[in-house]
């Protein structure tokens, strides 16, 4: 599913473009012309805008000539959309579906268990995030790769963290995170209170003899702490709320990407982890001091926090640059 950002109504389109949106609708290269869509200035199929029945069998009516099919709506309904895309099954025509509201995308986006090729939305930050949430679930559910931003790939390149020392660190609030969805043994989330080195902290998956496991939960640590999100860019634990959309990564590499279904936080004593990469880089978070809290081995088996020592070798991801406001930015920061 793409997504393309409607910037008609701002001054100029040539501003930084968010990672996730594959097209600009800026009203030179790509636009809406009368009953006419016209994609890199050449007209591509038509655009309709829905307000009775009778503009629905309009749309009806295109499908399957048209390459792409733009459909906007007086009055938001699931109904029209779910019509459209029923009629549309087994045709060269593409949907896109005009978004107002973060509510309505979820919707588009898995209508009969399809949903439309493409979404526009305007350029609002909430608007964004709901759409990135989306299309990043599709990703998931349907193994769609067209067009997906390079956040968006199956893989990333684990690195080995070494453990320079494990120190106490004092009383803190801690953040469970739950996710709707279960994680599988060697699963975790990104962590790190670096905005470039991350440890990979393991779900609490594990049985443990004296407390039953939480299968749909990582332990992520401090506040403080960046979480790598589903759109490739990072949040503070302190900044995450339900229904945000997060990278889940496996031991091998492999991610995925799980919605927050709570968040539950709580005054727990802290151990204070710093490590050094593979390329001499420093970082470092705090985790709750509970043997089930447990980060990854270079082996891939799940090691209990409480029972690393220096020089202790565990999985980690390096990013490239800082960051400014959870997007990867060039310039130098120095963290510590």
């Amino acid at each position: 599913m793409e997504i393309w950002l409607d910037v008609r109504t701002h001054s100029s389109g040539d501003g930084p473009v968010h990672e996730g949106v594959n097209r600009l609708i800026d009203g030179t290269e790509s636009y809406v012309e009368g009953s006419k869509l016209y994609l890199d200035k050449n007209m591509v199929g038509a655009a309709v805008h829905v307000t009775d029945s009778r503009d629905q069998e309009k749309a009806k009516s295109l499908i399957g000539s048209v390459g792409w099919l733009m459909v906007s709506f007086e009055s938001w309904s699931m109904i029209p959309l779910e019509n459209l895309i029923a009629a549309n099954e087994g045709t060269p025509t593409r949907i896109a579906a005009v978004m107002t509201t973060p509510a309505q995308i979820q919707g588009a986006a898995f209508a009969l268990q399809q949903g439309v090729d493409a979404i526009v939305i305007p350029d609002e930050q909430s608007m964004l995030e709901a759409a990135c949430i989306a299309k990043a679930q599709r990703l998931e559910l349907h193994g769609e790769v067209a067009g997906a931003p390079e956040h968006n790939a199956t893989t990333l390149s684990l690195s080995k963290l070494k453990i320079k020392s494990v120190e106490e660190g004092g009383i803190g609030e801690r953040y469970c995170i739950d996710f709707t969805s279960m994680l599988e043994l060697g699963e975790g989330m990104l962590v790190g209170s670096n905005a470039s080195s991350f440890m990979l902290v393991h779900g609490e998956t594990v049985p443990s003899e004296f407390v039953p496991s939480r299968p749909f939960r990582v332990n992520a640590g401090s506040p403080q702490s960046y979480a790598l999100m589903a759109d490739g860019t990072t949040k503070y634990l302190a900044e995450l709320n339900s229904g945000d959309c997060v990278t889940i990564a496996s031991k091998q590499g492999m991610t995925r990407q799980l919605v927050i279904g709570r968040l539950k936080i709580e005054q727990r004593p802290l151990l204070l982890f710093r490590w050094v990469d593979e390329n001499d880089k420093e970082g470092h978070m705090f985790l709750q001091q509970a043997e089930t809290v447990r980060a990854v081995d270079t082996i891939g088996n799940p090691v209990s926090v409480t029972s690393l020592r220096t020089d202790d070798e565990i999985l980690g991801w390096d990013d490239d640059g800082a960051r400014h406001i959870g997007v990867t930015i060039s310039s130098l920061v120095s963290e510590r």
